[in-house]
């Protein structure tokens, strides 16, 4: 495998992710939203590894036509093996007060993007007949539900199970699928842009410390490696021991 395409890769996760996979071989195509000179810089060091770098901007709220962008990359790039989804988004708002705007925009950025974009990565997997691999990111909380926060979690929740349906019918085309959940992870997205997760404390976290987006990118890699063939139709949780404050009494 040798083509990648990483959703949302102009920053934290998904730039990192970019890199991971290029340090270990790929091309990798790059998707962008708001932040074009991050797209840039993730393609130069995509580059700078010695690697084809080709840079598109997505944009999620624009359905079906968005996933266009995906056909075009794929073109560009001559194929695709492994395909990260990894753009989000997230409009906080108590159950009661989210409007119909907020809730429809984070689904379709969330839930109905990752489904149409992993579906033409995947129809083209298939008709290559050479396998692949699809990462989705998804979160804690397709897990655990966030107060104030209807529509994000039943997005997370909605992508998990997309994730086992996906890995369940493309088993027999050598398609494996997985998701990432991340808990708090330092990235522009939770307002810790490159500092080390190290110096941070979160006394709420067994680990005491956010996580890196280093530290998810090197699982997409491995999930995108040779050793990783088996494992399909699983959500792997990286939170620093998170979902395990629910045995802790609070009494």
């Amino acid at each position: 495998m040798s083509i990648a395409i990483v959703t949302g890769s102009d920053s934290g996760i998904g730039k990192a992710t970019a890199v991971a996979l290029a340090r270990d071989g790929f091309d990798v195509g790059v998707t962008w939203h708001e932040d074009e000179d991050g797209a840039a810089d993730t393609a130069r060091e995509v580059r700078a590894l010695g690697r084809g770098a080709h840079v598109r901007r997505l944009d999620l709220a624009d359905l079906p036509a968005a996933a266009d962008v995906v056909d075009d990359l794929i073109a560009a790039l001559g194929g695709v093996d492994v395909f990260v989804n990894n753009s989000g988004t997230s409009r906080p708002a108590p159950f009661l007060e989210l409007s119909w705007d907020d809730w429809r925009h984070t689904l379709s950025v969330d839930l109905d993007g990752p489904f149409l974009c992993a579906q033409r990565a995947v129809r083209q997997m298939v008709k290559r007949g050479r396998g692949g691999r699809v990462v989705n990111i998804t979160s804690v909380h397709e897990h655990v539900p966030l107060p104030d926060s209807s529509a994000y979690t039943t997005a997370k929740h909605g992508l998990g199970g997309l994730t086992k349906q996906m890995a369940l019918e493309l088993a027999p085309y050598r398609i494996t699928v997985n998701a990432i959940a991340p808990g708090a992870i330092a990235t522009p997205m939770t307002g810790n842009e490159d500092v080390d997760p190290h110096d941070i404390d979160r006394p709420g976290i067994p680990l005491k410390r956010p996580g890196s987006a280093h530290e998810i990118a090197s699982l997409v890699a491995w999930l995108a490696s040779p050793g990783a063939e088996y494992a399909t139709g699983h959500s792997f949780v990286v939170d620093g021991g998170l979902l395990l404050m629910a045995a802790v009494r609070n009494d």
